[in-house]
């Protein structure tokens, strides 16, 4: 519920401060007097856009305040999505600076005018005499018809499982895209999987295969060398060995005589160990080396083979080979999971498809049942506003395939005279006409209680006379069920009015302001009289006024 409203610096408005309660505020005014300036004013925290040339002193900044109840909404997951402080009353601020730059904030918190825009259609609905293009707006037509179902929760439920089944059409899309692409390169990759993998590579192997070809290749003059050092080592009968020998036994009878001796004796003893060791060695070499064409000319092609691997793929070492290989495979597996990712995805979305179709016949079912009484509760009230051979009609038939609101393809047919067939609103009905069948709409609207507070911006043009009454008992109705603020010009409705403004300009120092005043009984009956009598009404017109205004029984609402 709107509690206030707070303007500064707006058009013609200096400051206005106005305060509501429930049920039916009226509002009146000459033509000119600013009516649509205020509404304009609260336009604004409604999320509508706003130039300087909304400033009425263009040295200040304009503030547009309005304070709302929202305890009794559901509007607390709202605040939590978007991380905003809840407090059962609820300021919605909008300021607009000398440079026309616009800042807006809830409960003090700075917001973007998209976020504001979406809290204020929780709180508030103008409806002007203009606002039939609502009956154009398809998703308009099934909230009404599905809160008149009792379905709303429902539908919601299914319009977001819907959303999720077209995410994974979309990801499903996708895949299959990439799956594509990769498709066109899966055979190339497997060829270059299966090369690198035939070759069973080993890290370090063409260290080995460069040392083991050295010597390959050298063989001959490697295995002279060792034979000739092991000749004159071991194998001569005069060789190295067997002299250092003679030395050694030369020596084991000196050592008793001198240190030195001793030391010396004990240095060839080490000496003839390691040159032993050396010549056994050598010998083990030259038998292990062999001239073998055969084993050079196979570990020639696999060198041969890696480097050009190395050459083919750009890359310095068998490592790198290695890596490229198992990226290879990594590709290839990954091709292989998303085959499988596509048969899950398709599944998953045929289930859902499946599930959809069975919430969605369940809602047409019951947005059917309820056809009849809608209508009827419509035509009912369009009877009451004048038009006794009006015919709403709700066109419904099931859609070729489904939607985010089911498969029911929804119609708002209309007649206004007996005997032509109802057909589609914008091409039969008249402004006038549409004007009433919205009230009777928002009427059946007030019913579900889907919003706190509805304002209806002269809806009652065209209308005078007994209609006058009867709109004003509907006026009068709805804010039984819902706050509603109306700007009119019918004495009828001003009468039913639990509070009641008049909106007026007044020049001070040569400027023009517009002004918003409470009216107390008194003040009301005037203000009435001058509705149905122009500004200087007689003694009858006031009695009329008088008449009208207790007949209403003001006291009671």
């Amino acid at each position: 519920m709107l509690k206030s409203l707070l303007i500064e610096n707006y058009a013609l408005i200096e400051k206005l401060d106005i305060s509501f309660d429930d049920g039916l505020t009226i509002i009146t005014g000459e033509t000119g007097a600013g009516k649509s300036i205020l509404l304009g004013a609260l336009g604004l925290i409604l999320g509508q856009r706003a130039d300087t040339r909304t400033l009425n002193n263009k040295n200040s900044k304009c503030i547009i305040e309005g304070t709302f109840n929202v305890k009794d909404i559901q509007i607390l997951n709202l605040f939590n999505e978007n991380d905003l402080d809840y407090d059962d009353i609820t300021i919605l601020r909008r300021e607009i600076n000398t440079q026309g730059k616009s800042r807006a904030f809830i409960n003090d918190t700075p917001v973007n005018l998209t976020l504001m825009k979406l809290f204020a259609e929780k709180l508030i609905d103008i409806h002007s005499q203009h606002q039939s293009l609502l009956f154009a707006d398809s998703s308009f037509k099934y909230d009404l018809l599905d809160s008149w179902a009792n379905i709303l929760p429902v539908v919601i439920s299914y319009k977001n499982q819907y959303q999720q089944w077209l995410n994974e059409i979309k990801s499903l899309d996708q895949l299959k895209e990439t799956e594509k692409q990769t498709r066109a390169e899966l055979d190339y990759l497997q060829f270059q999987f299966d090369e690198l993998h035939k070759v069973a590579l080993i890290p370090g192997e063409l260290d080995e295969l460069t040392s083991e070809l050295e010597i390959l290749n050298n063989a001959g003059e490697i295995k002279f060398s060792f034979e000739k050092a092991d000749f004159i080592l071991q194998s001569n009968q005069e060789n190295i060995i067997t002299s250092l020998n003679e030395i050694i036994g030369l020596f084991r009878s000196l050592e008793k005589y001198d240190p030195a001796y001793s030391e010396l004796y004990t240095r060839l003893q080490s000496a003839s160990i390691e040159l032993k060791d050396i010549a056994d060695t050598i010998a083990g070499f030259k038998d292990d080396i062999e001239d073998d064409p055969k084993k050079a000319f196979i570990l020639q092609e696999r060198f041969d083979l890696i480097q050009k691997l190395l050459h083919k793929h750009n890359v310095a070492d068998i490592d790198d080979l290695i890596r490229l290989r198992d990226e290879f495979e990594e590709k290839i597996q990954s091709f292989e999971s998303l085959e499988e990712q596509i048969i899950k995805l398709s599944k998953s979305i045929q289930e859902k498809e499946k599930e959809l179709s069975v919430v969605a016949l369940d809602i047409s079912q019951k947005r059917k049942k309820s056809l009849e009484t809608l209508e009827k509760e419509i035509n009912s009230i369009l009877q009451e506003l004048g038009m006794p051979n009006g015919r709403f009609q709700v066109g419904l038939k099931n859609s070729s395939q489904l939607h985010s609101r089911g498969i029911d393809d929804l119609e708002f047919l209309f007649s206004a005279n007996l005997g032509l067939q109802p057909q589609e609103l914008s091409k039969i009905a008249s402004g006038g006409e549409l004007s009433r069948l919205m009230l009777a709409v928002k009427s059946v609207i007030s019913l579900k209680n889907l919003l706190p507070t509805i304002i209806f911006d002269e809806i009652d043009t065209g209308v005078s006379g007994e209609i006058g009454i009867k709109v004003g008992r509907i006026l009068h109705q709805i804010a039984k069920n819902m706050q509603v603020i109306s700007v009119t010009h019918l004495p009828q409705v001003a009468a039913k009015g639990k509070k009641h403004f008049v909106v007026f300009k007044k020049t001070e120092n040569q400027t023009t302001k517009t002004f918003v005043k409470e009216l107390n009984p008194s003040q009301r009956i005037e203000e009435i009289a001058k509705m149905m009598g122009g500004e200087n009404p007689g003694k009858a017109v006031i009695q009329a006024a008088e008449e009208l205004f207790d007949k209403q029984n003001i006291n009671q609402n």
